[in-house]
């Protein structure tokens, strides 16, 4: 009767060793963990605030509402031309940069009379790998912006 309890220690310790195993492989082979978020593709609705925005290259405006894990509340997006060319546009490249390597690429052009306009994303770093999006900008008052539109990762990224 006591080899019962010795053979289920034997079994426990066998596979907390396995576990071991497995995570310091995935850390030293370069395998990425599965984080929570795990969605492909979807609808997308974010808010970004842009009192920091100042027309010029390089300014940006800031997530302050996401349903897509990867693009975090605190996200920036930074704009790489200035506003106005031609006249009455925004017509520029993007980077949202949600901090540790993770960076979306894209493009958007809002006509900055009535603050309507198209983001598109075509790739990305970290976890935004694989990112595509298609976003209608709306002007909501304020500083404040919504970005409504689907998403999508090529196969095998979004989720690391």
């Amino acid at each position: 009767m006591k080899a019962q309890p010795v053979k289920l220690m034997t079994a426990s310790f066998a596979l907390v060793l396995f576990a071991g195993a497995a995570l310091t492989f995935s850390m030293t082979s370069g395998a990425a963990p599965v984080l929570a978020f795990s969605e492909q593709s979807g609808n997308l609705h974010a808010v970004k605030e842009c009192s920091q925005y100042t027309y010029a290259a390089g300014s940006f405006c800031t997530i302050t509402d996401s349903n897509v894990g990867p693009i975090k509340v605190n996200s920036k997006v930074y704009y790489d031309q200035a506003a106005g060319t031609p006249a009455g546009l925004l017509d520029s490249n993007v980077v949202l940069d949600a901090g540790a390597g993770n960076r979306a690429f894209g493009r958007c052009s809002i006509d900055l009379s009535t603050g309507a306009g198209l983001c598109t994303f075509s790739d990305g770093t970290g976890q935004f790998a694989g990112f595509q999006a298609r976003i209608n900008v709306t002007y909501l008052g304020g500083p404040n912006y919504s970005w409504d539109g689907t998403y999508s990762f090529s196969s095998g990224h979004g989720r690391d």
